[in-house]
Formats: structure tokens, C-alpha cells, sequence
């Protein structure tokens, strides 16, 4: 493969092994685990937790996506990202991702189902604090929920 783009290099600070603590009641602590693919063509993202407790909503427990496994590329006609994501339930998602000064933001605009996620990156690289939003029609959104990735 050629000499990797320069827009892959901030992914880096992805890069290696996370605890994920979401703030929903009744779930405990999972783990992600970002790594290049491919000669650093691609960031796969790898997902998952031990399995729900009982006192877990059933709501959860019925609709757990984990694990999930996504693959985020860059396109090249800009400096913008991909994120492919495929889980347990059988979901395949495309997100619209972009990555720059610590801010890391996943979009996707789906009729019924919009999603957005932000995080911020901790200026020591070992934490990202971030929430995951929705809506309906696109314009008026709300909290799903807040997470927390920690080196």
C-alpha cells in the first residue's frame, strides 16, 4: 500500500484498549478496542461487555447490540471519514464520522432514526467524554445517552 493519507493520522489517538462505562441504569462496564487494519488503511472498532445482569431493563437485555464490530475509512475527496458498524442484533449502520482537534462526531441521517454522537478527548489523550443523540425528523433532537471511554 501506498504511503498512508495524513488525515489517518489523527485516528491515532484512538488507537489501543478503552473501558466504556455508559450512564444507563443497571449496565455495567464494556470495552472497545480500536486498531489499524490492513497496513493502517483502516480503524476497526471492536465492542463488548460481559454479559447484562438480570436486574438489567428487559428492554435492554432483548435489544444488547453487542458485540459490535465497526471498520472506518477515509474518503479522500476531503478529509472526511466512514464508519461501516455491524452488531449482534444483525444492524448494519454507514455513519458519516469526522475526527479533528479532539472532538470526535458520528452522524447518520436515516428517515425516522436520525443519530448523532459527539465526544471530546481529555488533553491527556485517556479520556472521552460523549453522548449519543436522536430524532425523528432531524431537527428536533434528544439525549439518548451520555458515555464514558477511559484508557
Amino acid at each position: 500500500m501506498a504511503e498512508r493519507h495524513p488525515a489517518l493520522a489523527r485516528l491515532d489517538a484512538l488507537v489501543g484498549r478503552w473501558t466504556v462505562q455508559p450512564e444507563v441504569e443497571d449496565l455495567g462496564v464494556g470495552w472497545t478496542d480500536f486498531s489499524w487494519v490492513e497496513g493502517g488503511a483502516f480503524l476497526r472498532q471492536v465492542s463488548d461487555a460481559d454479559p447484562l445482569p438480570a436486574t438489567a431493563p428487559q428492554a435492554w437485555r432483548d435489544n444488547n447490540p453487542l458485540p459490535v464490530t465497526s471498520l472506518i475509512g477515509l474518503d479522500d475527496a476531503g478529509d472526511g471519514f466512514t464508519m461501516l458498524y455491524a452488531d449482534a442484533r444483525g444492524v448494519h449502520r454507514v455513519y458519516r464520522m469526522a475526527f479533528a482537534d479532539g472532538v470526535w462526531r458520528l452522524w447518520r441521517d436515516a428517515p425516522g432514526f436520525n443519530q448523532r454522537f459527539t465526544g471530546t478527548l481529555s488533553p491527556d489523550g485517556d479520556t472521552i467524554d460523549a453522548q449519543w443523540e436522536r430524532s425523528e425528523d432531524g431537527v428536533d433532537w434528544r439525549l439518548d445517552f451520555r458515555i464514558t471511554y477511559r484508557r
